[in-house]
Parts: C-alpha cells; structure tokens; sequence
C-alpha cells in the first residue's frame, strides 16, 4: 500500500472505531463533525485518497465504508488490536539519518501494547544488538510514555542521527549508548542525546 497522511490516518482511525462501537460506518456529516471541519470536501478528499490507496471500499451510499478488515478481525476473534506506525528502518550497527514519515501501519493485539497512541514500531537493520536477542528484520515495538532508565534498550537521536541500544551510564555519569555486540563501538553524544522512546517489545517473522 502507498503511504498515508496523517489526515488519512485520522479518518481512518475513527471509523475504524466506529465501526467497532457502532457495528456499522459513520456518515459524512459524523466525520466531518469529528474533524471539526467545516467542509465535507475535506472529507471526500481525504476519504478518495483512502480509497485509491486500498485501505478503505466505499459506495455512495450514506453509510457506505465497507467494513475494515481489522474490525472484522476483532469482531470474529474476540481480540481487542492497536494499529502502531511503522516509522521506517532504525538502525542497529551504527547511527543513520532517522525517517520520520509513516511507511505502514501493523495491527497487534492490545494485551502487548499497554498506550498504543504514546506507541510506534521500527525495523532493525544491522547486528549490533544480537547479544540481547535483537536481530536485523525484526520489528520492534517502542513506547515514548515509559521513562527511560539506564539499562533499557532504547530508540535515541544522538546529535541529530537515529539508532537504538541499551542506555548506560558511564563512571563520569554521563549517559552514553552500549552495543550489545563486541564487533560493534558504543556511542557517545558529542552534543545531544535524545531518547525517543523504550523498547518494549519485539516482533520475529520465521521464514
């Protein structure tokens, strides 16, 4: 599927909640009214786009969404799902530029993701962190509400460049990020060491 705007996903969201509260789709009017927008050509617009991309089928009728395949999943299962972002390809073998666009969107079951909207989800690339279990391909699920403390693995930007590892604090008290790979150096912050989020999970395809 193409990328979505964070408008697209707005719309998205709430009829997909919606449908899961009501069992039906909501009107232009509704959704407008959500929005808090005052032209339903906003709307359309944002719901043409949905179309066109594949995330949504629709007629013209005034409750005309199709029902989304999540919410029939949930309903037929019984399983509650949070829809996390995917921001991009994170980096585990040496810091590199971070992507800060949406590529995807990946339903998981919400047992395992406590604040899904303070959540986002990022492909590792690299082998820096193998000695904890982290591999590249893997996807893993990190969570900007928990407080990072030393020890956690964590998605940071360190003087502007994107990378995760496990935070540690030096003798010197300076935080600084650890490999979890001999082959591969720790990293130090010349400027800035930001933590952007905690690992809290991690999601393996077997192929």
């Amino acid at each position: 599927m193409d990328e979505i705007t964070k408008k697209q996903q707005a719309v998205l969201d709430f009829i997909e909640e919606y449908q899961m509260n009501y069992g039906k789709s909501p009107t232009l009017k509704e959704m407008r009214e959500h929005l808090r927008v005052s032209s339903d050509n906003s709307v359309l617009k944002h719901l043409a786009g949905l179309v066109k991309k594949g995330f949504i089928m629709k007629d013209d009728t005034p409750r005309g969404i199709k029902m989304l395949s999540s919410v029939r999943e949930r309903l037929e299962t019984g399983v509650e799902t949070a829809s996390l972002p995917l921001l991009g390809m994170i980096p585990a073998g040496g810091a590199a530029l971070s992507e800060e666009h949406v590529i995807d969107h990946i339903n998981i079951d919400r047992q395992f993701v406590p604040s899904p909207e303070k959540s986002f989800m990022l492909r590792v690339t690299g082998e820096s962190m193998v000695d904890v279990g982290i591999l590249e391909g893997d996807l893993v699920i990190a969570s900007m509400q928990k407080q990072a403390k030393v020890g956690d693995i964590v998605v940071a930007l360190v003087d502007g460049e994107n990378t995760i590892k496990k935070l540690v604090k030096g003798n010197d008290g300076q935080l600084y990020l650890q490999a979890e790979n001999p082959d591969y150096n720790d990293i130090y912050a010349l400027r800035d060491l930001q933590v952007q989020g905690v690992v809290v999970g991690l999601i393996r395809k077997f192929t």
